[in-house]
């Protein structure tokens, strides 16, 4: 028990750090600078941070909120981003810590057990890439009202080459049905988008509901795209009961969808589980 707590935490720091490289690529994003190469900085007085000053989530804590060279505060959405990352990573290795390929099925020979284990990782590995992608879209899209396509376009390559990685060992009927999901899903925001030439909803949209059938398949695209509007719809009124928007505000969609993609990867089987129950 203790090696698996301490596994998570050495994961939830991982995590952290990813985070800490997400904000930097969503900063960058906006000023089109290369995230590959250059050392971060504070965007106020441009000074170049060092290690003290970027240690995920407690740099944040132990400064107080501000740089340490001109006083200036520092957006939370550092430490939350960092601190979001830490805990999606963590979940993504409690809910799938198995691989797709069913060991019983083989014979426990050397390569297959290779062959299993390079699959475990390759499954890990999407899961994570397609998880910060997700990240930077929510955070981008709330802060700038666009789903950037340097970041939407290449989840979905990697999601589309992954499920054809899947096809291989899996029937095809799977394959269809996450086809399904992606179609289907960006079509109904397509038809929006085309109903209301863009006033509701953007190509951006349509975009991630795409990468989201992907990620998710069927039933799960479907208790995302409730959980989105739903979420969407509370806050909205929120919004609009505190008068800090009015009917007819733009207010960002991609968030919403992130979060209901997130609920349902974790909980969607439950939920829809939980609904079926209700029905019969």
């Amino acid at each position: 028990m203790i090696f698996k707590i301490i596994f998570y935490v050495v994961i939830f720091i991982f995590g952290s750090v990813v985070g800490s490289f997400l904000n930097c690529l969503i900063y960058r994003l906006k000023t089109k600078e290369s995230f590959l190469k250059g050392r971060s900085f504070c965007p106020y007085c441009k000074h170049t941070l060092t290690w003290r000053d970027l240690i995920p989530i407690f740099s944040f804590l132990l400064l107080k909120g501000k740089c340490r060279y001109c006083q200036k505060k520092i957006s939370p959405q550092y430490p939350l981003v960092e601190l979001a990352s830490g805990v999606l990573f963590v979940l993504i290795l409690i809910y799938f810590p198995q691989t797709y390929f069913p060991q019983t099925y083989f014979p426990q020979t050397l390569p297959i057990r290779i062959i299993l284990a390079m699959a475990k990782i390759i499954r890990m590995g999407y899961f994570l890439a397609i998880t910060s992608f997700l990240i930077v879209i929510f955070v981008y899209d709330l802060k700038h009202f666009i789903i950037p396509d340097k970041v939407v376009f290449p989840a979905i390559i990697i999601a589309l080459f992954y499920n054809l990685f899947r096809c291989f060992y899996n029937s095809s009927s799977l394959c269809l049905y996450t086809l399904y999901a992606a179609f289907g899903a960006a079509g109904f925001f397509l038809s929006i988008v085309l109903i209301s030439r863009g006033k509701w909803m953007g190509l951006g949209d349509v975009k991630l509901a795409f990468l989201m059938g992907l990620f998710l398949g069927f039933p799960k695209i479907l208790v995302a795209l409730f959980l989105a509007f739903l979420i969407g719809a509370i806050i909205g009124i929120g919004l609009i009961l505190t008068k800090r928007k009015t009917f007819g505000s733009e207010v960002p969609f991609g968030p919403f969808l992130v979060t209901g993609t997130f609920i349902a990867l974790f909980w969607g089987k439950e939920i829809v589980r939980w609904y079926l129950n209700l029905l019969l």
